[in-house]
């Protein structure tokens, strides 16, 4: 099992990752190049660590899977995409706080994990 907490997802291994997952799933399409990408990454492994266990958050390296970028409609990276059930709930483009990422997936985690804040940051 890997210990990095951000686990990076290719078409090949998306849906065993993401569609079906029994708990939610911050998805972040990303690329090398991509300066606000590399400021959201330390708040995303952040999230993955706390929620470790009711909150999984992964990474698809959008120039490296060009189809899966595609699949879902990526336009601009960062684009994070929240998943619940293997159904997207939500969605954001762009750099965007810790706080705004919980609330994409919030309404989805058991009791005792939606006390995840900004606040615990």
């Amino acid at each position: 099992m890997s210990t990095t907490p951000v686990r990076s997802v290719t078409e090949q291994t998306f849906d065993a990752e993401v569609a079906t997952s029994t708990v939610p799933v911050l998805v972040d399409f990303t690329a090398t190049w991509c300066p606000p990408c590399r400021l959201l990454a330390p708040i995303l492994h952040a999230l993955a660590v706390e929620g470790a266990g009711h909150l999984k958050v992964v990474e698809v390296n959008g120039d490296d899977q060009p189809r899966l970028a595609a699949r879902f409609g990526i336009r601009g990276f960062p684009t994070v995409i929240a998943f619940v059930g293997g159904k997207e709930v939500a969605r954001h483009v762009g750099l965007t706080t810790r706080d705004k990422l919980l609330q994409m997936v919030r309404a989805h985690l058991p009791p005792g994990e939606r006390r995840l804040s900004a606040a615990t940051a």
